[in-house]
């Protein structure tokens, strides 16, 4: 099952090694793992995605808490997120057709053309991690072997409970 952790850590050198060295060194891949600066310098927040079952995904949450560098675990699992994924993809060898139909892709997609030339041209696209797939396998269909793909990772925060207002 697809799980999200948000992780609130002491932002000081090191800390982004052992909390990954955690999930390696118990065999835990991750599918996922941004790091920024949060309001406040001292303190950095990561977002973690990973494939877990319910056992495993609990001793990974006990194993963060007792990390004496993270200040909050959060599970997002079964809450209302709000989620998005950089995501850069570059065409190239387009013909001037392709290049017309790209744009047309950009526009419906709601994307963001940052860079291009005559016949190569450089995506990005902010959505979720599953609309991400959902290009690439379009971009795989209309440009099969023309593309490279940078992914960010993602990055969440808990959605405001509306009902309560």
């Amino acid at each position: 099952m697809k799980r999200w952790i948000s992780l609130l850590v002491e932002n000081e050198i090191g800390v982004l090694a052992r909390v990954s060295s955690l999930f390696s060194g118990k065999s835990y891949n991750l599918d996922s793992l941004t790091v920024g600066a949060t309001e406040d310098n001292s303190i950095s927040r990561m977002t973690i995605s990973l494939t877990s079952d319910d056992q495993t995904f609990e001793q990974i949450k006990k194993q963060l808490n007792r990390s004496v560098e993270v200040i909050k675990v959060v599970d997002f699992t079964d809450v209302a997120i709000h989620m998005k994924e950089l995501m850069f993809i570059k065409i190239s060898d387009c013909t001037q057709q392709e290049m017309i139909q790209l744009t047309h892709i950009i526009s419906v997609f709601a994307l963001k053309m940052i860079d291009y030339d005559a016949d190569t041209a450089i995506i990005e696209c902010v959505q979720t991690e599953d609309r991400n797939n959902n290009l690439i396998r379009l971009f795989e269909k209309t440009f099969p072997n023309r593309f490279s793909i940078v992914r960010g990772g993602g990055v969440a925060i808990e959605a405001i409970n509306l009902s309560n207002g």
